[in-house]
């Protein structure tokens, strides 16, 4: 269903899932062209872009969201149509900008007007408030990395392990949705897409300040996870080596006192055992030469 908020001449339609009837309510009226038409059919994600034509933009975005089990990331991808007097924007989902239409629709109808001009503009204040949200969630997601480095030295490494994880892969995720995005933002910056309201090169220049430094911030914490998985791959090595230490010296300590309970375990003729303090003799052989390799060990710094 296709919503609509309008004063004077500028619209902005917003559409959840469209239907074929709203896909070609937007042709008969607009008369976009059929390829972007087929690109807001599709299921599945799309690669960011920018289409430029003579009387409109289309532009797909994509924005990071908690997924359902607040433990994962996930991406939201939006559609524009950005005309001259219309912004149509189009989600999968009741996410972020479905709140931000309702919001922008009651203030409406208290004010009886919008508080932007022009197209640009309104495109301007929802990529304004959807970095807003995306900062939020990169700065979540910065905490969980500080949260791991904290975490190194724990004695339970399950959970350790876990949450590294959860967080690197966070993060290859957000460094994949931002990267192809760089250029986009870039263009508008720079003045390659003019858009159709004059004066806006600040307000695209804040919008890339924004992104940039969510960039930055992903790219240091990508680092830093990467840095703590093998620091803690590192400590985990390590405490298998001393546990493993500490097994083989107890087993090369115990090697000659199993050597002489076997050998006097044996049905044959040997020194003492006919002694009535051979019991007594014979452990206090092998307690001396478990004491002897004891020191032996020690003085070689092997425990």
């Amino acid at each position: 269903m296709i919503e609509t908020i309008k004063f004077g001449t500028l619209r902005w339609s917003h559409i959840v899932r469209p239907t074929e009837e709203d896909l070609q309510a937007l042709n008969d009226r607009y008369h976009f062209h059929p390829l972007d038409l087929e690109d807001c059919r599709t299921e599945v994600n799309l690669r960011p872009k920018i289409d430029i034509y003579d009387d409109y933009y289309f532009v797909i975005l994509h924005f990071p969201a908690i997924g359902v089990t607040e433990q994962f990331i996930e991406i939201r991808e939006i559609k524009f149509f950005w005309g001259r007097d219309y912004l149509i924007s189009i989600s999968k989902s009741q996410w972020l900008l479905k709140d931000l239409f309702n919001r922008e629709k009651a203030k409406t109808q208290t004010l009886g007007r919008m508080e932007v001009g022009s197209s640009d503009q309104l495109f301007y204040e929802i990529l304004d408030h959807l970095m807003l949200d995306t900062r939020k969630l990169v700065e979540r997601v910065d905490k969980d990395v500080d949260d791991c480095g904290r975490s190194l030295f724990s004695k339970k490494a399950e959970p350790t392990i876990e949450k590294i994880s959860r967080t690197r892969k966070n993060l290859i995720l957000l460094n994949t949705m931002f990267k192809p995005q760089m250029n986009l933002f870039n263009k508008l910056q720079n003045g390659f897409i003019k858009g159709f309201a004059e004066n806006m090169e600040d307000y695209w220049g804040n919008i890339m300040d924004y992104y940039q430094k969510i960039w930055d911030m992903v790219e240091d914490d990508g680092e830093l996870i990467k840095g703590y998985s093998m620091t803690f791959d590192s400590l985990q090595v390590n405490k298998t080596n001393e546990v493993m230490k500490i097994l083989t010296l107890v087993s090369a300590i115990m090697l000659p006192l199993t050597f002489i309970a076997s050998l006097y375990g044996m049905n044959v003729k040997l020194p003492i055992q006919d002694h009535p303090m051979a019991f007594l003799l014979v452990t206090i052989g092998m307690f001396g030469i478990a004491v002897v390799v004891f020191i032996y060990f020690k003085f070689r710094r092997w425990m």
